[in-house]
């Protein structure tokens, strides 16, 4: 769809851009994003940069603000509060995506009144991932889907547009990278209208460094889904701890009720209580699950309701309606 042709001109649209010590990249963004999409408003907010990427920022145009608490979590929070807009485009301040993909993912949420467009990345480029990257994204992508449902294939994509909404009633609790997990568990967890379209990715240019750190973010992700499902399926979440408990006690416990069946005697007296703990904390883990269960019920009957509160995003009118 062409947003030029069909995307009505007093919809308002921000584009959102998080960043930190991007001054080699942060002013071909800024242009690409103008060129791309000349009637939105763009927003670029630093994260206490100690480059030149706000006067860069600037200079190619962008309105820009500032987060003090350092993390891209922070960010989004700041950003997500500040900003009023029909349609926000969020992308990183690398130059890894595609400006020119904005229309067709704005079209795409215009055209079906979609809460969330994912930007898929795709690419032909050996050097666009870091070692380890592609292996890390499709584990807890394969991780979130399989919980909470296969809606998407890039849960870690930078580049998404979100409606008000979606922005409005998201609840931003993470403080670093983890935050587009948060993006993607909050859009499945509402069943909320979402798409997702392929885009182009590329690798950093020279000069430019990634602030990701493979290891120590990609545990805080897998961390902050760990937290994800406690909090959102707790009733999956105990239920795994008590049948390991369970597993556990019936494994130390059922060759020392043998032995007592056969003469009569507790021999292994120790093991026989660290069965029953297991078995006892088996109890308690579903015990906790079930009640936990309704609690979760609860604050998702809250989080949709606080959600239906919002209007809808704007929408291509029917081309049947009168």
């Amino acid at each position: 769809m062409s947003v030029s042709k069909s995307f009505p001109a007093d919809i308002k649209t921000v584009v959102l851009i998080p960043c930190y010590n991007e001054e080699v990249t942060i002013a071909s963004v800024v242009l690409g994003f103008r060129a791309a999409l000349p009637d939105a408003t763009i927003y670029v907010y630093d994260n206490n940069s100690t480059d030149q990427t706000v006067k860069s920022a600037l200079a190619a145009g962008a309105i820009v603000r500032s987060e003090s608490l350092q993390g891209k979590g922070y960010v989004i929070r700041r950003m997500f509060s500040d900003i009023d807009a029909d349609f926000y485009i969020l992308v990183d301040g690398d130059a890894t995506y595609d400006a020119a993909a904005a229309p067709d993912m704005l079209g795409m949420a215009y055209a079906s009144g979609l809460d969330m467009v994912n930007g898929a990345r795709v690419t032909d480029r050996t050097d666009a991932y870091r070692r380890g990257h592609v292996l890390g994204n499709k584990v807890l992508t394969g991780l979130v889907t399989c919980v909470f449902g296969r809606r998407l294939s890039d849960m870690l994509s930078g580049y998404r547009v979100f409606s008000r909404r979606f922005v409005k009633s998201f609840p931003a609790l993470s403080s670093g990278f983890e935050t587009e997990t948060e993006f993607t568990v909050h859009a499945l967890e509402l069943a909320m209208p979402i798409g997702e379209q392929p885009t182009r990715y590329v690798e950093r240019p020279p000069g430019s460094a990634s602030k990701l750190k493979t290891y120590s973010d990609g545990f805080r992700i897998l961390g902050m889904i760990v937290n994800l499902v406690k909090q959102e399926r707790p009733l999956m979440f105990f239920s795994a701890i008590s049948a390991i408990a369970l597993v556990c006690g019936f494994g130390l416990g059922l060759p020392v009720v043998l032995e007592f069946f056969r003469t009569g005697l507790v021999l292994r007296l120790p093991t026989a209580l660290l069965a029953t703990g297991f078995v006892i904390l088996a109890a308690f883990s579903m015990g906790c699950g079930l009640i936990l269960d309704s609690v979760a019920l609860g604050r998702r009957e809250a989080k949709r309701l606080a959600y239906l509160a919002l209007p809808a995003p704007p929408r291509l009118p029917d081309e049947h309606s009168a």
